[in-house]
């Protein structure tokens, strides 16, 4: 009885370890490599990485188990943030997430091959990542904030709440901003309907953004369109100050900037775009391929108003405004 019992079991687990090693191997740990153009600590960096994720764990993948991260912080400088591309591509990870235009690009010089998914990146067309959004025919896709009339949003809700502006000034680095040209249109479309006039300031040191602020917009009528930009998000808070500091009204493209002490800010859901992305980097684990992924424009725009600010600066923001608005802080 006892051999029969034993018999039986060899059998049963000779017959099962086919299936136990199949499992095993696809159980197996994957490498997903993570490129933010934030500094790790950037606390708008933070949420975004949670809504990544958390859509990964939905999904199945856990880090730490079945899933590993590797995560590298550009911090704005477009030299570190070469260096981690180079870095990230060079660990051969299954699938790498890039947020912004300027770290993609850095990811895109390094690797044809490895799928590369992106968030928050301007004009992916234009900028050589994707042959078009709904076919993207390469290594890249994922999630564009191209929206070409943003542009023409930040100019109407600054002259919305500071109805004496008479002129912007559009505040970018040329090496880490998203394309100029994407937006220029819809601004200076803009520009003339509220006859305001449009100065471009490229900056690329922070003497240079408080040259633009505390002496190019000290004349009454001033106001600054923050646009798009590594290097502004670095300098998020230095921006901030010296706007409040010499009372320049000033409209933000990124919910974190308004929330930071920015008067206003209208742009994409940017944690929306990483949960999404999260989806994108799991079917590509499950064997999709990038090319065959068309890249996603925002469909969800959060509109931000810091009401404390406004007041700082002697400014009434309309109540139609306030009603609009997705978050008023007071």
């Amino acid at each position: 009885m006892r051999r029969r019992q034993f018999i039986k079991f060899v059998c049963s687990a000779a017959a099962a370890s086919p299936f136990t090693a199949h499992a095993q191997r696809r159980e197996r740990t994957r490498l997903v490599g993570v490129l933010m153009g934030y500094a790790e600590n950037d606390p708008a960096a933070r949420p975004l990485l949670s809504a990544f994720r958390d859509a990964l764990a939905k999904l199945g993948w856990m880090d730490g188990k079945n899933l590993r991260v590797e995560l590298r912080w550009g911090a704005g400088d477009l030299n570190r943030i070469r260096t981690f591309a180079k870095e990230l591509v060079d660990l051969r990870p299954d699938a790498i997430l890039g947020q912004s235009t300027v770290v993609t690009g850095a990811l895109a010089r390094e690797t044809r091959t490895i799928p590369i998914v992106f968030t928050i990146v301007a004009d992916p067309v234009a900028s050589g990542f994707a042959a078009s959004l709904a076919h993207p025919g390469g290594n890249i896709t994922g999630f564009t904030v191209e929206n070409a009339e943003l542009g023409g949003k930040w100019v109407e809700l600054l002259k919305e709440i500071a109805p004496r502006t008479v002129r912007v000034a559009l505040l970018f680095n040329p090496a880490t901003s998203a394309p100029l040209q994407l937006y220029m249109p819809s601004i200076q479309a803009a520009g003339s309907s509220h006859t305001i006039e449009v100065i471009s300031a490229p900056v690329r040191t922070k003497e240079e953004i408080d040259a633009v602020i505390s002496a190019r917009l000290r004349s009454p009528g001033s106001g600054l369109v923050v646009l798009p930009d590594t290097f502004n998000a670095e300098n998020r808070e230095f921006i901030i100050a010296l706007a409040e500091r010499h009372r320049v009204p000033a409209t933000f493209y990124a919910a974190n900037y308004a929330r930071s002490g920015g008067l206003v800010s209208y742009g994409p859901d940017f944690a929306e775009q990483f949960r999404q992305a999260g989806g994108y980097v799991d079917r590509i684990l499950k064997g999709a391929k990038p090319a065959e992924l068309p890249v996603q424009a925002p469909t969800k725009f959060v509109l931000v108003i810091n009401l404390r600010t406004a007041k700082a600066l002697g400014l009434t923001v309309p109540p139609n405004l306030l009603t609009t608005a997705d978050e008023v802080i007071e």
